[in-house]
């Protein structure tokens, strides 16, 4: 073989790599709870479908709340930070512990107390300022890794879009789910292609959640091959006519 069909065959070779980079599109639909229609025929939502589908938000350590109690001196719109153990500290109250207790079932508990120190009726409102113990971790090939706050319902898909979406080099065939329940560590893998297609759910994330994405080798190698191609390939094919004449 020459040295001008040994640079066509290289060539070549790096094209038909890019080629089996790209991954087919897999059908839409598949997953049992989803009903793929034709456009003109989606359902109309009505008022029942924009309520939200949320889980109540638990408070947890160095939340900082909001707590008030109405019309009595000194205990208005106070804010207050839980502790690392989850209490919290409120006047005449004390000391509450209030981890893993909603908002409203830690107005319940400031109201038992305040009403044991002869406040009649006390009408307490404590409302989430800041979020800090209910997170998701969101690393790997995306294009913000970070910490990320969960306080309502979330899936893999919006904590994905939260994270500004998959890197350059995502491999979204392996995105890792891990989870802790009850001191045990647990794992899934993931195809979010899949999951945009319909083919399965799209797995609910909980607080303290960790989403890995992978990292997909054969995309940074074709990219590698087409900038050594883009430099090079054009005065080397010249020099190897020049060569052949």
């Amino acid at each position: 073989m020459n040295t001008k069909s040994l640079a066509k065959l290289t060539i070549i070779a790096g094209g038909a790599l890019l080629m089996s980079a790209c991954a087919t599109t897999p059908p839409v639909g598949g997953d049992p709870g989803l009903t793929v229609m034709p456009t003109r025929d989606l359902p109309t939502p009505d008022a029942s479908d924009y309520k939200p589908n949320t889980r109540p938000y638990l408070v947890g350590p160095l939340d900082r709340l909001t707590v008030d109690v109405f019309n009595v001196t000194g205990l208005t719109d106070r804010e207050i930070q839980v502790d690392a153990a989850g209490k919290m500290s409120f006047p005449l109250a004390g000391i509450i512990d209030v981890a893993g207790r909603t908002p409203g079932e830690v107005e319940a508990l400031i109201a038992q107390r305040l009403r044991a120190t002869y406040i009649k009726n006390p009408q307490v409102t404590v409302n989430l300022k800041e979020a800090v113990s209910q997170i998701v971790t969101v690393e790997g090939q995306v294009k913000k890794p970070g910490l990320y706050p969960v306080t309502g319902r979330m899936t893999l898909l919006q904590v994905m879009a939260v994270a500004e979406g998959p890197g350059d080099f995502a491999n979204l065939e392996n995105v890792i789910i891990y989870r802790t329940v009850k001191g045990q560590r647990f794992a899934a893998v993931h195809d979010v292609d899949y999951i945009r297609q319909g083919a399965y759910p799209d797995p609910e994330i909980y607080p303290n959640d960790l989403v890995m994405v992978g990292d997909d080798a054969s995309a940074r190698l074709v990219k590698d091959l087409l900038t050594t191609f883009s430099l090079v390939s054009g005065p080397l094919v010249i020099a190897i006519d020049r060569l052949a004449r």
